[in-house]
Order: C-alpha cells, then sequence, then structure tokens
C-alpha cells in the first residue's frame, strides 16, 4: 500500500504524553511521534500527514481554526488513499466529563470552577451535546468523503476507558462512572451510524479494548491522575497509552487492508 494518509481528529488520536513528542506538531496539540497515525502511516509505507489534535471538536475538523491551525480537513487534496477519523468526544464533553468528577470535592466547590463543573457532569446536558454530535459526525463523514473521493475513509471510535457496570472506578462514583459509560456507549453507537450512513469504514477500538480498560490488568488508556495532569512525560490521564495506540494501529491496519465494501457517497 502506497500513497498519502491523512489523519483526522482529538487527543484520542494524537496521544499526548506518549514519547516521542511528534518535534514538528503545535506544542498545543500533543501529538505524540507514537500514536496510531504514525504506527499505522510506518508499518504500511504511507506518506503521512498528521492533523490531530489535542481539544478538537467537529468543528474544528471541518470549519473552525484551533490555535491558529486551520480546519484539519483542508489538509485533503483529493490524492488521499487512507483518512482516518477520531472525533467527537470533546462535542460531548466526554473526558472532561471524568475529569471533572474525579476532582476532590474541595476543587469543585471552587467558585469560578463549580458552573462549569456542574454543566459537565448534568445529565440532561450531556444529552443535549450527544444529540447534537449525531448529525455533526455525520457531515464530518460525507465532508470527508467528498474531498477524498478515492480513499478508504475510516472512523475509528474511542478506546475503552471505564470498567463494565458492577465494577468501581475510582475515585468515580457510582453515579459518575454511569453518566461515563452512557456517554462512551452512545458515541461509539453514533459513530457507528455516521459512518454507515455516509459509506464509510468503521474501526472498533471501543469494541476491541472493553477488558483493557484504564483500571484492567492490562490497560490501553490511563487513569485519572492529578499529579498525572502536571507531567509532560507520560500519557494525558483518561487517555491512550502506549499499548493502546498500538492496538489501535493494527486494527486500522486490518481494516485498511481488507475489501474496500464500503459504499461510494
Amino acid at each position: 500500500m502506497t500513497g498519502r494518509y491523512v489523519a483526522l481528529g482529538s487527543s484520542m488520536a494524537a496521544g499526548p504524553g506518549i514519547a516521542p513528542r511528534d518535534k514538528d506538531a503545535p506544542w498545543q496539540a500533543g501529538r505524540s511521534a507514537a500514536n496510531y497515525p504514525h504506527l499505522v502511516a510506518q508499518r504500511l509505507g504511507l506518506d503521512l500527514v498528521d492533523l490531530t489534535y489535542s481539544g478538537a471538536t467537529t468543528a474544528n475538523v471541518i470549519t473552525d481554526r484551533q490555535h491558529g491551525s486551520p480546519p484539519q480537513i483542508e489538509a485533503l487534496d483529493g490524492s488521499e488513499v487512507l483518512v482516518t477519523i477520531t472525533i467527537g468526544g470533546n462535542d460531548v464533553g466526554y473526558v472532561p466529563m471524568l475529569m471533572a468528577a474525579s476532582l476532590p470535592h474541595a476543587v469543585r466547590s471552587v467558585p469560578m470552577l463549580g458552573g462549569v463543573l456542574t454543566d459537565l457532569l448534568d445529565p440532561t446536558a450531556r444529552d443535549r451535546a450527544l444529540v447534537q454530535v449525531g448529525e455533526s459526525l455525520k457531515t464530518v463523514g460525507r465532508t470527508v468523503r467528498q474531498r477524498a473521493p478515492l480513499a478508504r475513509v475510516l472512523f475509528v471510535d474511542y478506546l475503552t476507558l471505564l470498567p463494565p457496570a458492577g465494577e468501581e472506578a475510582p475515585p468515580l462514583s457510582g453515579r459518575d462512572a454511569a453518566l461515563g459509560r452512557r456517554i462512551a456507549d452512545t458515541l461509539e453507537r453514533l459513530t457507528g451510524e455516521a459512518a454507515e450512513e455516509t459509506g464509510c469504514g468503521w474501526v472498533r477500538a471501543a469494541e476491541a479494548s472493553r477488558a483493557h480498560h484504564a483500571w484492567s490488568a492490562d490497560p490501553w488508556t490511563t487513569r485519572f491522575s492529578l499529579f498525572g495532569l502536571l507531567r509532560r512525560d507520560r500519557p494525558k490521564p483518561l487517555h491512550p497509552n502506549a499499548a493502546g495506540m498500538r492496538a489501535v494501529a493494527d486494527l486500522v491496519i486490518g481494516q485498511a487492508k481488507s475489501p474496500h465494501t464500503a459504499r461510494r457517497s
């Protein structure tokens, strides 16, 4: 397989804190040179254009600049053979919600943070965001297919962070963990629906990593840690670790090499 590969997405694809850092990336992107796009490109011999950026939303993929960087989709020129998309979590506040729920109650009561944290932990607010992201994901899929008509386009959903219902995930309360699972499950479903409706492939990283959640014996993601938030030389809390990135790369490569069955839009 040869040609141009463009990777679009948020921190779940960028891999903040996984060494080594991508020295060509903006500092704010938190982009690793060992994230799944880099691993896929190396193993398949593709020319990588990695636009993944921590904090990115669907709007940053298709319309909005981020810290001075243009919308990610502008990198597509129609010559691509592969495009991967990992996006949507920031639209619904998935990881921010888990981080807010993991903070000590003393921090949650700080006046400047209280309102923001309360909104993140509000199930109704999260449900409204999930309704909106479903259509946004479809817009991303349609727009990418139009800009890269020759490419295999793959939605890559998020690695599983939380243990299954009935298992504890300290410091999260049972209620907050349940909300996190509901957000993750809905985002996974919406990603699959967007892939199906727009004729893209779906790399099911969430499904493949159920037994490798952050509290497991063989985690592909990291737990929350206040200390970890301050470290730049370790994988960011509630994000993929190096093992997780290798696992996702394997999944992407397997699907990229499989017969192309997705319909053309």
